[in-house]
């Protein structure tokens, strides 16, 4: 009888244990993507020890003077001139393996567009730190309204800034983007903050070479494809139509829309919350969750690569530049360090090359990767999009 009891014990233990695993996964949005992770860890690509690794590293930024919306045009101007100054300080002291800065990607909303802003972030990029990108926040939007508001802003940051170059053989102006609120081709569950579900196809059309969102794990806007730099193909009538794709491979074809460019998303069992369930790793970057040698391990570990190409290895984090709370982790010791373990574990020449980029350039590797180049990724820095010639006032 006590031995019956136990068992009884046993199984009502397991199943409380099982309904908080499932709880725990659906308040964390983990059940969409958990399985492709899982199978990603089971079936790891193989590495040839005897070749070396590129570690292709960019730094993505939701840059917004304005957040909180302070209504304080001296608070936005403090933000600005803080990255100015500070940035180009503690990045000139890094290197990657071909002599090149550590480079940070200005995504700048669309809304929040005022000139002396992009004037100084233009001037910092001339300099060599970066490059200015499209960030747009939208609410209950069309895509006739988007279309244009996309292309009077990309037409804007080049004729006034410099920013974004044109396509060599079409002529289109091209521009990377990160949709505001996660929420990319009206993927909010509510159906807010977009209202465009040909989204994709609008941001084809305007001249969009990718997108760099993700991930947004735990949001509930993270797509379900993890890990993956992949082709999307917009279904018009329906939203999130980026969920799944066919992933950039050595030999392919642009397929669908757009390219998905995806930053690591993983699981940290070396930080536990509540000491059982690890942590999401999602490539964020702020106070709090400061780029640790650790962290920076499961970037690498996260693969994300052409397939077919696994030895170029794609890095993207990612970062709220302007808040107050976050500057001292981004502009001082934690980032530093951070670029510090980049260029000791990761550059030594011969296990590991780092290459330092920003969104363009990471682009036109993944395009170098998909036609089989060899060689250093360094020299396909410009290979399809030309570097744009930033405007000096």
């Amino acid at each position: 009888m006590a031995k019956d009891n136990s068992l009884v014990i046993i199984l009502f233990l397991f199943i409380i244990a099982l309904y908080l695993f499932f709880l725990i996964l659906k308040k964390k949005n983990m059940q969409e993507w958990l399985p492709q992770y899982i199978k990603q860890r089971m079936n790891k690509p193989a590495h040839n020890a005897a070749n070396t690794k590129h570690i292709i590293f960019s730094f993505v930024d939701h840059y917004e003077p304005q957040w909180g919306k302070p209504n304080n045009i001296d608070i936005e101007r403090s933000r600005v001139d803080r990255w100015c100054k500070e940035y180009p300080a503690m990045a000139s002291k890094h290197l990657d393996a071909n002599g090149v800065h550590p480079q940070h990607t200005f995504f700048y909303p669309e809304e929040e567009y005022r000139v002396e802003h992009l004037d100084k972030i233009a001037k910092l990029c001339r300099a060599g730190f970066g490059e200015i990108e499209v960030h747009l926040h939208h609410d209950n939007d069309t895509s006739d309204n988007l279309r244009a508001s996309i292309s009077q802003f990309c037409h804007i940051l080049h004729n006034d800034h410099g920013a974004l170059s044109h396509h060599p053989e079409t002529g289109q102006l091209m521009y990377g983007f990160i949709h505001g609120n996660w929420t990319l081709d009206n993927s909010g569950h509510d159906g807010k903050l977009c209202g465009v579900n040909d989204e994709l196809i609008v941001l084809k059309e305007t001249g969009c070479y990718a997108d760099f969102t993700y991930p947004s794990a735990p949001h509930s806007t993270q797509p379900k494809t993890i890990n993956s730099i992949y082709y999307a193909k917009d279904d018009a009538l329906k939203p999130k139509s980026h969920n799944t794709g066919v992933d950039v491979s050595v030999g392919g074809s642009p397929w669908g829309d757009l390219m998905i460019v995806n930053g690591p998303l993983m699981l940290n069992w070396k930080k536990l919350k509540k000491g059982i369930f690890p942590q999401i790793e999602n490539a964020d970057i702020r106070k709090g969750m400061e780029p640790t040698d650790k962290r920076v391990d499961l970037w690498v570990e996260a693969d994300v690569h052409v397939k077919g190409k696994p030895d170029w290895i794609f890095i993207k984090v990612h970062t709220h530049g302007t808040q107050e709370r976050d500057m001292d982790v981004l502009l001082g010791k934690p980032v530093d360090d951070m670029f510090s373990y980049l260029e000791a574990k990761y550059n030594d020449g011969e296990r590991h090359q780092l290459h330092y980029v920003n969104s363009r350039e990471m682009y036109n590797m993944i395009k170098a990767a998909e036609a089989n180049e060899a060689g250093s990724p360094h020299q396909y820095r410009d290979y399809i999009l030309p570097k744009p010639d930033f405007i000096a006032k």
